[in-house]
């Protein structure tokens, strides 16, 4: 059975894994010990943490087969970003040069260095093992963290966003990047992206442009992909869509990949979700694949599968006793639950 649970310490060497196996371009899990320490220790401090409201903390949650132990997958939420360490887009605008006297009027797209969603919640560090994507189990990792932002909003900003990966070249790098590092950074993109791993983002605004960018200056190697996200990252773009997010105009500094953004309380997923009462009943086995989640926080257990069925007539979700005690869920108390299928 596949779980959902906050970090602790002891994932720290699967978490390490996970981050090598992540790839550059993955900068929320940096292969660097230190950061990776402190976040699993920010992490345990942010479940423990009495929220009223959102500030700097950061839920992130490992994805265990209770089989074999082995950690397979990570997903995470930060409450809200910007707060600590500034974070940075560009936002694409379109200004009107205008000649009254010639008749000319020229429509000309602009990037422009910003920290426009400073304070919204941001859904990131989703990675799943290859030999796992399958069975629903990657729309679960991703959805998992609606059902804990339903039960938990005060945790959480009204605004809701996510970094998509931008487009890359065969040789894994972003076309975007190149005119960059040509005339602004002059470091290559592992370094930047390490950088940027472990917080160190200073040099964004000591080197980065200033003023507006024409886009119609940039090589159109660097114009055709603004926007773009990578190849392996078009699921995970399709299923945000499904969710309510869009797109409006903002794209990462490195590799203009799109962030998209949602209303709290629009998600589907948070809109769809279930509250209600558990009983536990012996095989229990449903038509449909149901995600459902305990209403804890440092505790949090999430699951998925046909173990559970919800029976409209008494309102309540029935479980099978495996899957109650997986989610350390007793008869009478709450849960959670989206049906997979229909999301």
């Amino acid at each position: 059975m596949l779980v959902i649970r906050p970090i602790t310490a002891a994932d720290f060497t699967a978490l390490k894994q996970i981050a090598i196996e992540s790839g550059h371009g993955f900068t929320s899990l940096p292969v660097h010990d230190e950061r990776l320490a402190q976040k699993i220790k920010h992490a345990e401090q942010s479940f423990k943490a009495d929220v009223k409201q959102p500030g700097d903390q950061g839920y992130l949650f490992v994805l265990e087969d209770t089989s074999s132990g082995e950690i397979v997958g990570t997903t995470g939420i930060e409450a809200a970003v910007g707060l600590q360490t500034p974070l940075y887009h560009f936002q694409q605008n379109t200004v009107i040069h205008h000649s009254a006297e010639l008749n000319v009027m020229n429509q000309l797209k602009t990037l422009t260095l910003c920290n426009d969603y400073t304070g919204a919640s941001e859904i990131c560090t989703l990675f799943l093992r290859e030999s796992y994507r399958r069975n629903h189990a990657g729309r679960f990792l991703s959805k998992v963290r609606f059902l804990f932002m339903a039960e938990h909003p005060q945790r959480f900003a009204s605004k809701v966003i996510a970094e998509m990966r931008g487009a890359a070249d065969k040789d894994g790098q972003p076309p975007f990047w190149h005119w960059l590092q040509q005339l602004f950074l002059t470091i290559d993109f592992p370094t930047a992206d390490q950088l940027i791993g472990v917080g160190k983002k200073a040099f964004i605004a000591e080197l980065m442009p200033r003023h507006p960018i024409y886009v119609g200056l940039l090589p159109a190697s660097a114009q055709a992909v603004i926007g773009q996200v990578h190849e392996n990252t078009k699921p995970a773009l399709r299923m945000l869509e499904k969710e309510g997010f869009s797109h409006r105009g903002y794209i990462d500094l490195f590799d203009a990949g799109p962030t998209v953004e949602a209303p709290l309380s629009q998600i589907k997923s948070v809109a769809a979700s279930k509250k209600v009462p558990v009983k536990i009943v012996a095989d229990t086995q449903g038509d449909y694949t149901l995600a459902v989640a305990n209403t804890a926080v440092q505790d949090f257990r999430a699951s998925f599968g046909k173990a559970a069925c919800f029976d409209e007539a008494s309102n309540t979700l029935l479980l099978s006793p495996q899957l109650a005690e997986a989610l350390q869920l007793s008869d009478g108390e709450m849960a959670r639950f989206i049906n997979l299928d229909q999301a």
